[in-house]
């Protein structure tokens, strides 16, 4: 992966520029965490079941190899073909070997964030294969040319015009005016009909691996999972280690929490579980299933301090109501994986070298913590990877000379309150009357996109002290 940290800032200024787009993100930003507040209220067990979710994901994790060798074992046992990928090579060559194996020559494709990481897509065109994303924001911006901006909603960033404009440019079915939202969704289940009925093998994920059964669970609001997974003649699972639990109870008791951190709805229109191939009973199904297990160096994030990350159940809140994603948005953040969980993420899984300024692109509210089902402390770790960003001498030395210059100044108390107090009365009188600084000395990040509002001419110590004299 290239470096994102000479990216991030360069992306961001663009997506601020955007005011279009920078309107539909604040449109975002302002209802979504309504819906899933709602939702939450509305299920009293919320706390008790995070808590207790987070438990089972720590036991699993705790005991991964034990559950991973359970599910193989139950899985070969229901006919399944079980594979284990080491990195994103591994991956993609396993998927393209079955395929091969099969003369296959079209997939349709649920939406996966793994195969994105691995960049399946790609490696599978570039041997030949027809692959068609078959969910409708996967759809789109396949159709565009463009990345996921975000993990739960890949379109989310595309206004209803453009993809009108991108249908009418894209699909050859004459003239028409796609006047309503609902024309271009039959639209779209018109054109992907025929992926659906001529793909040879179909490629989903899953969001949890049953260890007592060997089943996989996927969480769709289209049906077009279980479309790939049961009309093509052969199925692959892409998913990666971390997603097995012991029980399918755990499984439903985790769905509870991710559809309400999701979407805001207490369920999802299908969650599906793959048993294995068609058996002699069955009406319809694959008659081959594959599941691809990677993993793509979670295990040393199981054994480091960010272990925490790996209970991750790919909901989306943290995006939904961290300040920074719903700024920029997440093709500002360089790879698969954006906002609060993609700036953990992506250092751990690519480096830190290539990645640091993903970990600082955090204002330390704390929201990203308060929403997340899973309970990850996501500000910590953020903390965590910024000292050790410092630690090892990734980021710029003027950064690092002026963090040492604060901790000396904060130290001495003294000279901090002089210094700030003659900065906020000399800020005072220069702007006073225009109420704002549009450019500022040693300041120009901030005031590159907004204006530096005027102090009031004292600092917070100096008000607090002169209240409490007052009181």
């Amino acid at each position: 992966m290239e470096s994102t940290s000479d990216r991030f800032l360069l992306n961001a200024s663009e997506a601020l520029r955007d005011t279009p787009r920078a309107q539909r993100r604040d449109v975002m930003a302002a209802f979504t965490p309504l819906i899933r507040n709602a939702a939450v209220e509305g299920f009293a067990a919320f706390e008790a079941t995070r808590q207790h979710v987070k438990r089972v994901r720590q036991h699993s994790l705790d005991n991964l190899a034990f559950y991973l060798g359970q599910f193989e074992h139950e899985a070969v046992q229901n006919g399944m073909r079980v594979h284990f990928a080491r990195d994103a090579g591994e991956m993609n060559s396993t998927v393209l070997d079955i395929c091969q194996q099969h003369g296959a020559r079209r997939v349709a494709k649920g939406k996966s964030m793994v195969t994105e990481e691995t960049g399946l897509n790609d490696f599978l065109q570039d041997a030949g294969l027809t692959v068609r994303e078959t969910d409708l924001g996967e759809y789109i911006i396949q159709e565009a040319g463009e990345t996921p901006s975000h993990i739960v909603g890949p379109a989310l960033h595309k206004s209803a015009d453009e993809i009108r404009d991108l249908f009418l440019q894209k699909h050859d079915l004459g003239e028409r005016e796609l006047a309503a939202t609902g024309d271009m969704v039959d639209e779209a289940r018109q054109v992907l009909r025929r992926q659906f009925l001529d793909a040879e093998v179909g490629i989903i994920g899953s969001n949890a691996l049953i260890a007592e059964n060997g089943y996989s669970m996927l969480v769709t609001n289209e049906g077009n999972g279980d479309l790939c997974a049961n009309l093509p003649p052969v199925l692959v699972i892409c998913t990666t280690i971390d997603r097995v639990l012991p029980r399918a109870e755990d499984a439903a008791a985790m769905l509870r929490l991710l559809v309400r951190s999701a979407t805001g709805q207490a369920q999802t229109c299908y969650t599906s579980y793959y048993s294995g191939p068609r058996r002699a009973q069955d009406p319809d199904g694959p008659l081959e299933t594959h599941i691809v297990l990677l993993d793509n160096g979670r295990s040393d994030i199981l054994e480091g301090d960010y272990r925490e990350m790996l209970e991750c159940i790919r909901c989306g809140a943290c995006l939904n109501h961290c300040p920074i994603y719903s700024s920029v948005g997440g093709h500002a953040y360089g790879w698969v994986y954006p906002g609060p969980m993609g700036s953990v993420l992506t250092p751990l899984l690519t480096s830190l070298e290539a990645s640091a300024a993903l970990p600082n692109a955090c204002t330390a509210c704390g929201r990203c913590a308060e929403v997340c089902p899973a309970d990850i402390p996501l500000p910590d770790l953020l903390r965590d990877l910024r000292a050790q960003e410092s630690e090892q001498r990734i980021d710029a030395a003027r950064w690092r000379l002026g963090l040492r210059m604060h901790a000396w100044l904060a130290r001495q108390p003294r000279l901090y309150r002089a210094l700030t107090s003659l900065a906020m009365t000399l800020l005072h009188r220069l702007g006073h009357r225009r109420g704002a600084f549009r450019r500022l000395p040693l300041a120009s990040g901030w005031t590159g996109q907004r204006d530096f509002p005027v102090p009031q001419g004292k600092t917070f110590m100096q008000r607090y002290r002169q209240r409490q004299r007052e009181h």
